[in-house]
């Protein structure tokens, strides 16, 4: 199984998707810095805030595809609490 997952800063009100088999290692990735990419540009922690599992690499790749879409992004972001966002 893969899983296809957003995840957002809310220090910098930032949102990344990516899919992986193995969320938590991914997660403790993106926090340490581990990755030289968009997540690593920003301090503050990354919070999973959306995931769903999918049976194929190709069907994670092809719904990550949706979620990083203007529709995607849109049904993302309704996952975020925004009462946390003022606090920053």
């Amino acid at each position: 199984m893969y899983i296809v997952y957003s995840i957002y800063n809310y220090k910098h009100n930032k949102i990344y998707v990516g899919q992986t088999v193995d969320l938590t290692s991914r997660l403790l990735m993106h926090n340490n810095h581990t990755f030289k990419g968009y997540t690593s540009q920003f301090d503050g922690i990354w919070e999973v805030i959306y995931k769903e599992e999918v049976k194929t690499r190709i069907d994670a790749l092809k719904r990550e595809k949706q979620l990083k879409s203007y529709q995607g992004r849109k049904f993302i972001k309704q996952f975020i609490d925004y009462s946390r966002v003022a606090q920053r």
